[in-house]
């Protein structure tokens, strides 16, 4: 009985055994020295049989009906019960009523309720991404038309041809190809005589080919055209530039500079048909083709007598500007040039690739008709303002066709219209 454990006692303190380890590992090492120390004294059978099942499943002994009693459950089986209450959740906080509150919204309120610590929620509604939320715009009453007066007009639309009178396709083909061939020559130093005939409208015209007429000097700065029935498209084109870039640029001399000249009307078409011939007035770089109005190609605008429309670098249909032209008008045109509103800085050099603020006006019969801005946006069919932003020079062009009597005056006492 000593060498065995007590069945009221924990396995732990068997005599002979280490207090530590398995408790299977313990149980095996008593039967063996049972059955040694029984085999040394001649212990029967029986003895050791008990001894055996006695080591194993230590309990209570044989009661006298014979009938063993279940053993006990192991003491070394340990057991683990949940804890109280349901389990938890994360991020879920209790909203507790009747409890304080703390300022600061961010620390969570700590509650000893029923042996478990919940976090009520911050005061105030959930966060949105840190999103100020702002008042709505005010009302506006959509059905109120608004008062249009004092806007600007809307700008013309360009048309895909001319109502009245059109040149073929193989003249504007070959009119293209020219100008790829010929680009507009650099602008030149002009002498100061040249410079002061160009002021005081010292100019003479230059005939073209295709021009089919008379051409005679009136006087200084006046000539008298005449061109007969049938005759195709031409460009008069003036022997020296009204703009010089080089001298008269506002990037230079930090004045603006208007260049200006008129043209008389006498007679338009046949007696019987007035629609069979008009003129054109404008600008122009050179070289420009002479078969071609002004306006129609590149480095050009000019205003159109036969539809009253503007053209600029405008190989179509022009634009609606004013009335056409009649017998007796005398029409003229300008151009106004000054520094941009954000001018670069000044130097001895003109600035390159910055273009000048360009005004064009249109005068009839002395009075101001209106204008444009040359800068303006174009329409998507034209050919930019190449040639036209300043940083060329610029030649008077009269434009005819079919049979008119014109004069083209330079001179600024012969105008009906000063320009300031």
């Amino acid at each position: 009985m000593d060498l065995f454990t007590s069945r009221r006692k924990d396995h732990s303190t068997t005599v002979g055994a280490s207090s530590a380890g398995d408790p299977v590992q313990n149980a095996s090492q008593s039967v063996h020295q049972t059955l040694d120390r029984s085999a040394a004294n001649s212990t029967s059978s029986q003895q050791l049989e008990s001894s055996f099942t006695n080591a194993l499943f230590p309990g209570p002994a044989r009661g006298s009906s014979g009938v063993s009693r279940p053993p006990e459950e192991p003491s070394y089986r340990t057991e683990y019960q949940p804890p109280r209450g349901p389990p938890p959740h994360k991020n879920e906080y209790a909203a507790l009523q009747g409890l304080p509150t703390q300022q600061n919204e961010h620390a969570p309120i700590l509650q000893q309720i029923a042996g478990q610590v919940e976090y009520a929620p911050p005061d105030g509604p959930p966060p949105r991404n840190n999103q100020v939320l702002e008042e709505p715009p005010p009302y506006h009453d959509w059905t109120v038309v608004p008062d249009n007066s004092l806007l600007p007009p809307p700008p013309s639309l360009g048309y895909k041809q001319s109502p009245n009178n059109n040149a073929t396709l193989i003249d504007a083909d070959r009119a293209h190809d020219w100008c790829d061939r010929n680009p507009l020559i650099i602008p030149h130093q002009p002498t100061p005589a040249q410079h002061a005939s160009a002021i005081n409208g010292d100019v003479t015209l230059v005939l073209p080919r295709e021009y089919h007429g008379d051409l005679t000097r009136v006087r200084m700065g006046i000539w008298k055209g005449s061109t007969r029935a049938g005759s195709n498209d031409s460009c008069l084109i003036s022997s020296l530039p009204l703009y010089f870039a080089h001298l008269d640029s506002p990037f230079k001399t930090q004045l603006s500079k208007t260049i200006y000249f008129e043209v008389k009307i006498h007679s338009l078409g046949s007696k019987h048909r007035s629609a069979d011939g008009s003129v054109a007035l404008g600008f122009c770089a050179v070289p420009y083709p002479t078969w071609r109005l002004p306006g129609w190609e590149r480095g050009s605008l000019a205003v159109h007598g036969d539809d009253g429309r503007r053209y600029v670098n405008d190989t179509w249909g022009g634009k609606d500007f004013t009335s056409a032209f009649r017998v007796g008008d005398t029409v003229g045109l300008g151009i106004s040039f000054s520094c941009p509103d954000f001018p670069p800085e000044y130097s001895e050099s003109t600035p390159v690739n910055v273009a000048l603020k360009a005004e064009v006006f249109f005068t009839k019969n002395g009075r101001l008709e209106g204008g444009w801005n040359v800068m303006e946006q174009l329409d998507a069919n034209d050919l930019g303002t190449h040639g036209l932003d300043g940083n060329f020079d610029l030649y008077a062009a009269c434009g005819s066709f079919g049979q008119v009597d014109f004069e083209c005056i330079f001179t600024r006492r012969d105008w009906l219209w000063l320009p300031r």
